[in-house]
């Protein structure tokens, strides 16, 4: 075989060799692109989340939608080039002591696949600061609420008509207008969430962060701690009510009352006297989350983080049932720990709420 020979068979080979690697890489193309389009149609069909109950929240939603149409198909892409390789250049018997070719490798590719992917975050990003920027804008109607969080409840204050101070250990908020709350924190840091609202900020010790929401759905929605902040986390939860303007500004009012001793508990009557019924203190129970760590059998509770209350209860005396409730930590059930039962309710509840709850417990649990 003569030199022109050797050099026409080289040049068939590597002529070969690469017809074959544009074969691969096409079919390589048909299946990131296939894989693509499925894997995008399945991620949005997906319900990632729970209701949506916040204007800010669609923002968010479409933020998290933008995101997964522009990361699955990166994801395809690596994960096909990468199956690709192990198969393409794999090993193969007798190769076991064989090195491979000296590469030196293609920096125009390498310029290529270090760009997109930094024009690609670039955009990403300056879109989700777009969204956080809208998210965060502020009206200046705005209801003030601000948001105590301590082992382990949420205490929700607002402002009065009359401008005073009022507790709650619940979170109301009226459909329709923006919600300044600002969050605080008495011991160790949380963090508050209400999974429908999409919103969600850090209660740091010492140190006031604010979140703005607009909640657009009428219902009864979830308020957890995101942040693990001791044993009792897992219950350091509450609800989220949002009702009407009209049926908030009613709350308000009543609640304002209640503070002040002018009215009774919510959720029932008064006996004659001024003299909180047992049905009262069966709303306050399950209003400020007992149920959440206690079992009562009336109230359906199956709670096990605190003592079973059909148990403990009965033989006790008023008295004891109050400390209990406004002073946790004076006595401690055997087998159960301190400092996990919050300490505020003697702030929380008004004392007609406090006297209704005490009533219903020492009735209910009677042997």
């Amino acid at each position: 075989m003569g030199v022109e020979d050797v050099r026409t068979a080289g040049g068939s080979e590597d002529v070969t060799a690469g017809a074959e690697s544009r074969t691969h890489l096409r079919q390589m193309l048909v299946i990131g692109a296939i894989s693509s389009v499925v894997g995008v149609a399945v991620a949005l069909a997906i319900d990632w989340f729970p209701t949506l109950a916040s204007t800010q929240g669609e923002s968010i939603d479409r933020l998290y939608d933008v995101l997964l149409i522009f990361s699955v198909p990166v994801f395809v892409l690596v994960e096909v080039v990468v199956l690709y390789c192990v198969w393409r250049f794999r090993m193969r018997p007798g190769e076991e002591l064989k090195d491979g070719p000296p590469i030196h490798g293609n920096t125009k590719l390498e310029i290529i696949w270090t760009a997109i992917p930094a024009i690609l975050l670039v955009c990403l990003c300056s879109y989700a600061y777009i969204v956080l920027t809208d998210v965060e804008e502020a009206d200046a109607r705005a209801l003030n609420v601000r948001v105590v969080g301590e082992q382990f409840t949420w205490t929700f204050h607002y402002r009065s008509p009359e401008g005073r101070d009022v507790a709650s250990p619940q979170l109301y908020v009226p459909v329709g207008r923006q919600v300044n709350f600002t969050v605080q924190s008495k011991d160790v840091i949380h963090d508050f969430w209400v999974p429908a609202f999409r919103m969600k900020i850090d209660a740091v010790p010492g140190i006031d962060t604010h979140l703005r929401v607009t909640a657009k759905r009428v219902g009864q929605y979830p308020v957890v701690c995101a942040e693990l902040c001791g044993l009792g986390h897992s219950v350091m939860r509450q609800t989220a009510h949002v009702v009407p303007v009209g049926e908030f500004d009613r709350w308000l009012r009543d609640r304002a009352a209640q503070a002040e001793g002018g009215g009774g508990a919510p959720g029932g009557g008064e006996e004659e006297g001024g003299q909180a019924t047992a049905a009262d203190g069966k709303a306050v129970f399950a209003d400020a989350g007992c149920g959440a760590c206690h079992a009562l059998a009336d109230a359906g509770t199956n709670g096990t983080v605190g003592p079973d209350l059909d148990e403990v209860v009965p033989g006790q005396d008023p008295a004891f049932i109050r400390e209990s409730i406004v002073d946790p930590n004076a006595e401690v059930a055997q087998g159960f720990s301190p400092d996990v039962m919050p300490n505020n309710f003697g702030e929380t509840l008004s004392p007609d709420e406090l006297d209704a709850l005490v009533e219903y417990l020492a009735s209910e649990t009677q042997g």
